[in-house]
């Protein structure tokens, strides 16, 4: 029997690539799930029709992670309308790239407040809603952990936060055994970065196992983080880049 069997889930930014496929597999592994979008209701009636056809309770919540409001309140809702939170699956977030002298300040705030603000908001609000034993994982970024090109300075600083969040909040909900990690992408093959797009082959090029990875082996890496055989590991990064940075 799966460990996830009887658990609940929030995933935020849930409708499509990384995020669905975390979803779907906390639900194939037994949890129910809710996502939260901003934009293509359509594909997140998708995740959910999947989720359900899974076996598992899933719906929808509309909220856009730039919001303060919002990214609290998704937790909250999540947490009263599945009648529990367990898991909480920090994915939203966006990407913008560009030389440094070429960003706006509005680039900077937009970045900043759905990659950082809202996953220590959501954070925040799960701390007071999760059961005992429970998990945060957040979705980082393989650029993290090693150079990134030319125009990945303001996402690389958006996704190294998550970094100085992740250890202090692991020691901080020790206590009650919740554990809190962040996975580290690499070049995974999404509609954001496909793998047969035009900058794909110096990414294969510089990885180990030469080819992207898919959205379904960094979600396997959150379900077992998201489980009991995981519950020794707290406060730490893990990388699912094939080899990028090695």
């Amino acid at each position: 029997m799966s460990s996830l069997v009887n658990k609940t889930a929030l995933v935020t930014g849930g409708s499509r690539g990384i995020g669905a496929a975390i979803a779907l597999r906390l639900a194939q592994e037994g949890a129910d799930v809710a996502i939260t979008y901003v934009n293509g209701e359509a594909a997140a009636r998708e995740v959910v029709a999947k989720i359900e056809a899974a076996g598992q309770r899933g719906f929808a919540i509309r909220a856009d992670a730039a919001d303060a409001g919002d990214a609290a309140g998704a937790v909250e809702r999540a947490a009263d309308d599945l009648g529990r939170l367990d898991i909480l699956v920090n994915n939203a977030g966006i990407g913008v790239l560009g030389p440094i002298g070429d960003l706006a300040l509005s680039d900077v705030d937009r970045v900043l407040a759905v990659n950082v603000r809202s996953v220590f908001l959501a954070s925040q609000a799960a701390a007071g809603r999760l059961a005992d034993g429970g998990r945060i994982i957040s979705t980082g970024s393989g650029l993290t952990r090693f150079t990134g090109g030319p125009g990945a300075t303001l996402y690389a600083l958006s996704k190294a936060a998550l970094i100085g969040m992740t250890k202090p909040l692991a020691r901080e909900l020790a206590g009650r055994g919740i554990t809190v990690n962040v996975v580290h992408p690499g070049s995974v093959d999404t509609d954001m970065n496909p793998a047969d797009g035009p900058f794909a082959e110096p990414q294969k090029a510089a990885t180990a196992l030469a080819r992207f990875g898919t959205a379904d082996e960094v979600a396997s890496l959150v379900a077992y983080l998201a489980g009991d055989d995981a519950a020794f590991i707290t406060g730490t990064e893990l990388v699912v880049d094939g080899g990028h940075g090695a």
